[in-house]
């Protein structure tokens, strides 16, 4: 079957697909746990348990699922050392520090305008 193509404009199904992969990455990505583990990896490659005492309040659990997820989205490297115990090590990958520069974007929004923000939630709750 031949279907009618424009050149230099994508493919419907290629926005839909691109569409969907960015909603299920941003799904992952944006959680508490995610935003803090790329702010506290940044430009540093740091061990489990050095992620683990830079997150406060993260489960072992949790630190694992959430390594994983970016890890499956190539945002952070897993690195495995041939040592007794084994050594792992987290870094950013390129992707994962251009989307730590547009959380730090938010960060800088948040406070700019947190004044704005807690001043509403009192209006509002009162």
């Amino acid at each position: 079957m031949v279907t009618k193509q424009f050149s230099g404009l994508p493919d419907e199904a290629d926005l839909r697909r691109a569409d969907s992969l960015a909603r299920e990455i941003f799904s992952d990505v944006a959680n508490k746990w995610a935003l803090l583990i790329i702010e506290a990896l940044g430009e540093r490659t740091l061990r489990f348990s050095e992620l683990r005492d830079e997150v406060e309040g993260i489960s072992h659990k949790m630190l694992t699922q959430n390594l994983r997820m970016l890890e499956r989205n190539g945002l952070a490297e897993r690195k495995v050392h041939p040592t007794v115990p084994p050594r792992v090590e987290y870094t950013l990958t390129e992707p994962g520090r251009a989307l730590r520069a547009t959380v730090d974007l938010i960060c800088d929004w948040t406070h700019r305008y947190l004044g704005h923000i807690e001043g509403a939630r009192r209006r509002f709750d009162s």
